[in-house]
């Protein structure tokens, strides 16, 4: 649903009625991801999108019927089928489950915060109940960036807790996804299955090097969301004039605003300075840190060199192994936009677990999530 979330935000300053259809879960080659929406007013108006459309109309009659009738959450299947795939309405061969349900933003204020939140750029989280005990589908709680926690439909009690407590985890680690509580032994709850819709701050890229592959890659990172920090210890190089794309430019040794700087598990670290007396204080000290990802720039030699002075410096092994270096893909680079394109298709990579290998040459599904370990396999 956050993806209208400024439509959304507005019909419930309005206390306007809408229903809303979300993708619950997707099999196969689904158009959009989980937690897609599509919101319909009572006029009619319709805002988003969940199959680039392929059965939107078919969820806009269904979002007008449950929204007039007043009625419970309904569920739909739209798949694909073999005899018919144009009258079953996903001709891609995915396959999405999607709910159907009403909002009252009057009756809903947490809900109505949180979308708020989202509308001006702050990290919050929206638990749906979408599967489990039928007096329970639909409900939601929000959960928004200090960690505070509104109950709405979904009361305070056990239930509620645990799924407050997988939304804030989920919020952390800046994700949507669908999380199962109950059904053990020890919390003698009916077991019951929530989407958990994330937005989260905005993840940081550190750029290390103020050089001209840093005002490409600072672009980059810029257009794929990340708030941009270019560190060079420089300050002829280090201007703002120089990174327009980067949200904020630093003058200082990079270990030593490494060390004073806040990172998470959806952290990039960019080591483009090729330079050993900035290099070495600032992996050590980088591969130390529970960030997502670490890519040092530099050639062959220079990569075999800054190993032996990482070891020598006391890095393990394990350690070492969290290092992208030489950073990015093998494109063939090499222009400082071509470079910028290589690092963040790595990035992109090690965040998904991807091989970087072209589709064509692969077979099975192309979503990661969707495809099936080898025998043996974990």
């Amino acid at each position: 649903m956050l993806n209208i979330a400024d439509t959304l935000n507005r019909w419930c300053r309005e206390a306007r009625p809408f229903a809303l259809a979300t993708v619950v879960d997707v099999h196969g080659s689904a158009p959009l991801p989980t937690g897609t929406s599509v919101a319909v007013d009572a006029v009619g108006n319709a805002v988003g999108s969940i199959s680039g459309g392929c059965v939107e109309g078919a969820v806009y009659e269904l979002c007008q019927q449950v929204l007039h009738d007043r009625g419970a959450p309904q569920r739909a299947w739209f798949g694909y089928s073999d005899d018919d795939a144009f009258a079953a309405g996903l001709t891609c061969g995915g396959e999405l489950d999607v709910l159907v349900r009403r909002v009252d933003p009057v009756a809903e204020p947490h809900l109505a915060a949180a979308l708020a939140d989202v509308a001006e750029g702050r990290p919050a989280a929206v638990a749906q109940i979408v599967d489990g005990p039928r007096d329970l589908l639909g409900s939601t709680l929000s959960v928004l960036g200090d960690g505070s926690m509104t109950y709405g439909t979904l009361d305070g009690g056990p239930a509620g807790q645990l799924v407050a407590d997988e939304a804030r985890a989920l919020l952390r680690a800046g994700r949507t996804a669908r999380v199962t509580v109950g059904g053990e032994a020890d919390t003698c709850l009916e077991p019951l299955t929530a989407l958990v819709h994330v937005h989260a701050s905005r993840p940081r890229m550190l750029v290390f090097g103020a050089v001209d592959f840093a005002a490409a890659l600072s672009r980059a990172g810029a257009f794929l969301g990340y708030r941009v920090t270019v560190c060079d210890a420089r300050p002829v190089f280090a201007t703002a004039a120089r990174f327009p794309y980067a949200d904020e430019v630093v003058v200082d040794w990079p270990h030593r605003y490494l060390e004073r700087t806040a990172v998470d598990a959806r952290t990039a670290v960019c080591v483009l300075t090729h330079d050993a007396k900035f290099d070495i204080p600032l992996l050590r000290l980088a591969l130390d840190l529970p960030v997502g990802y670490i890519g040092a720039m530099g050639s062959r030699r220079t990569h075999d060199e800054r190993l032996r002075l990482l070891h020598e410096a006391g890095v393990t092994k394990e350690q070492l192994a969290r290092l992208h270096s030489p950073i990015g893909l093998d494109l063939g680079a090499r222009t400082p936009e071509e470079t910028a394109v290589s690092i963040t298709a790595e990035i992109i990579a090690a965040d998904h677990q991807g091989t970087g290998l072209p589709l064509s040459g692969l077979s099975g599904p192309i979503h990661i999530d969707e495809r099936v370990p080898a025998p043996g396999g974990e």
